[in-house]
């Protein structure tokens, strides 16, 4: 079954408030505080019990705990922050519908992290497209060859950086071009 509602003025303003308390949260916690904060979240949530639609968006946060971690990635700040603020979000215990309450709880956290997954989504198919090159490169058996698979990981993971950057400058100008137009 698929349900479709509309959100009003006052129902985007309440996320835009959970979302202000979230970038605020970023700006004075330590990055492994809110990491530690999302895991517990995800540890502690009725995730199990949440539909599918929730679930899933709800199982993305471990991927993204596992981005920010992964060293071998080393996401750059600006785009780190965003990550963050996600996870921020989603670890906040002050949400519109009280986590606790069955079947919806979950529903104002998946819907944030929809929106949140789609501003990001050009970091998370770039993290994607580097975990698949870094398994192709397989494994080495000496020095010399951990330092040329680490060589090569790196030019990889630069021009992922720079790919998911293009596509988020070319999404952002295509956005300006279209309210421009309106």
């Amino acid at each position: 079954m698929k349900i479709s509602f509309e959100l009003e003025p006052g129902d985007i303003e309440r996320f835009h408030e959970a979302l202000a308390r979230a970038e605020r949260r970023v700006a004075c916690a330590d990055d492994a505080d809110i990491v530690e904060a999302a895991r517990h979240a995800l540890r502690t949530l009725p995730i199990e019990c949440a539909p599918g639609y929730i679930r899933r968006r709800l199982l993305q946060v471990a991927g993204l705990v596992e981005m920010l971690e992964d060293e071998a990635w080393a996401l750059p700040q600006p785009e780190r922050a965003e990550v963050l603020k996600l996870l921020a979000y989603f670890s906040d215990p002050e949400d519109m519908i009280p986590d606790e309450v069955e079947v919806i709880g979950l529903l104002d956290d998946a819907i944030m992290l929809e929106l949140l997954l789609r501003q990001i989504r050009h970091v998370v198919a770039a993290y994607d497209d580097f975990r698949a090159a870094r398994a192709a490169l397989g494994e080495a058996v000496d020095e010399a060859g951990r330092i040329g698979l680490a060589r090569e990981l790196a030019r990889r993971r630069d021009q992922l950086h720079a790919r998911m950057r293009r596509r988020a400058v070319r999404e952002a100008v295509a956005r300006v071009g279209a309210g421009s137009a309106a």
